[in-house]
């Protein structure tokens, strides 16, 4: 029988929440275990803080601003080619359980069936968040993070679990078909995504804890960067908390769901041994949560709780127990899917196969660049990460500059001190991407949807007010 391959990717799980990751109180022991059978790349990038564009970036192997999906109005429609394309083309069969948040179930993905997929809310998403200059904007109604906060079930949790009988089943059916034709098959959790609603006993175990509080709080007199506070001014969750306990059981919420995800991914690879298939394994997540650092919550920003995520790959050319530090992204991944298959996609794509930058030399000097141009932005932002150093360039506003090996929880930005510094990595910055013509074209691509949908009024009505409903009847 042919090796399969199993493609994980959860929703706003940070890099950090994972006990392989060296986190000091998480639970952690179904993906420490996949860690211990493979390779954990340590520092691994979203090419987007947020779901549509890091999500359509990763299926199409480009940037967000090649491939114009600049926000959570903006699903992935089959354009460009995924690597599911490719799959396709080589004849591997190539399915899908769970989130993907594209467009629509029959828009050609690359996927030969999608099962119980949730896509984005009646096919357009947020337009409402397109609209992002800062005297135009509206913010919506209710709380991003969920009118309950705490213990028990949610459409997402149920969804989640659905999610994990239905891939039981899939290894299940594959196993008995005997087929041994080459396959891959996607499953999109959503944990540890908000609504921040926690299955017991993973709630009741971290609100028993001492848990700490999030680091830098405005509170405590850390004073945010002017384009982060304008950015969550649009949605500020943490000013929504009734009050000191709500915002206890908010932590405690956000890192229960992290252990309530290992718990699934457990169940999802002890059915898969069951099942008796032949399988790699790759671990990954969209982006990563803020979870009260800050006073954020969600995702939406150039610091590593949101733009830094675990990736995790097996197989026999992953060394197992290995942690690789060279800087990756979501586009290397996309990479590695069809490598995976003795398939060549790279061309003119930036990314590379996972499995050749684990067995090569260190790079610890590779660039790795992550832009955000959605909701609450009332201007581009993008990253470029290059060896000790981390450059935050915001469009309209002073840039941010961190010494990683110095300061790695991004606590003091360092670029009045380095204007060398901030120079040459603009300079790096600018051989990827024109910053100035890019965060034009998002503003233009934006204006024209709104205009598309009837003008603002018809737009600010349009798609979820916030996390996109799980599917009715998974």
């Amino acid at each position: 029988m042919s090796r399969g391959l199993v493609v994980i990717l959860s929703d706003e799980h940070r890099w950090d929440a994972m006990s392989c990751a060296g986190h000091p109180f998480l639970r952690t022991p179904n993906l420490d275990a996949l860690a211990e059978k493979g390779t954990r790349f340590a520092r691994a990038y979203t090419p987007s803080p947020i779901c549509v564009p890091a999500r359509a970036a990763f299926a199409t192997g480009r940037h967000v601003h090649e491939t114009g999906h600049w926000d959570n109005s903006m699903p992935y429609t089959g354009t460009p080619e995924s690597w599911g394309h490719v799959l396709q083309r080589a004849g591997v069969r190539c399915e899908s359980i769970g989130k993907l948040h594209y467009r629509d179930p029959a828009d050609p993905v690359g996927f030969d069936a999608e099962h119980i997929p949730m896509m984005v809310k009646d096919g357009v998403g947020m337009v409402f968040a397109s609209i992002r200059r800062e005297e135009e904007r509206i913010s919506p109604e209710g709380r991003m993070l969920g009118e309950h906060i705490g213990g028990g079930e949610s459409d997402y949790t149920r969804y989640d679990a659905a999610i994990v009988e239905r891939s039981a089943q899939w290894f299940a059916d594959q196993a008995a078909s005997g087929d041994d034709a080459p396959w891959c098959l996607y499953v999109g959790l959503v944990a540890p995504h908000f609504p921040l609603v926690c299955p017991e006993p993973f709630f009741s175990r971290l609100r028993g804890l001492d848990l700490p509080d999030p680091k830098l709080l405005p509170r405590d007199g850390y004073v945010r960067h002017p384009w982060v506070e304008k950015q969550n001014a649009f949605m500020d969750s943490e000013a929504s908390f009734r009050d000191a306990d709500e915002r206890r059981d908010a932590v405690a919420a956000y890192w229960g769901l992290c252990e309530w995800l290992d718990h699934n991914i457990g169940r999802i690879l002890d059915a898969l041994d069951q099942s008796g298939l032949d399988a790699d394994v790759i671990y990954a997540s969209d982006h990563g949560d803020n979870a009260g650092a800050r006073g954020l919550w969600g995702k939406s920003n150039m610091y590593d709780e949101s733009v830094r995520v675990p990736l995790i790959c097996t197989g026999p050319s992953f060394a197992a127990g290995a942690v690789c530090e060279t800087p990756v992204s979501l586009l290397d991944l996309s990479q590695t899917i069809p490598a995976h298959f003795g398939l060549d996609w790279q061309g003119e794509r930036p990314g590379r196969p996972l499995a050749d930058i684990a067995a090569g030399d260190p790079e610890p000097e590779r660039e790795i660049l992550s832009q955000y141009h959605a909701a609450g932005a009332v201007s581009g932002a993008f990253m470029l990460v290059r060896g000790r150093w981390k450059l935050i360039d915001y469009i309209g506003f002073e840039p941010e500059l961190f010494d990683l090996d110095a300061d790695q929880g991004e606590q003091i930005s360092v670029a009045e001190d380095h204007p060398e510094i901030v120079a040459h990595l603009r300079d790096r910055l600018a051989g990827h991407v024109d910053t100035v013509a890019v965060n034009a074209a998002a503003f233009r691509a934006q204006d024209a949807l709104v205009a598309f949908h009837g003008g603002r009024d018809a737009a600010l009505k349009l798609g979820a007010r916030g996390a996109t409903p799980a599917p009715s009847d998974p």
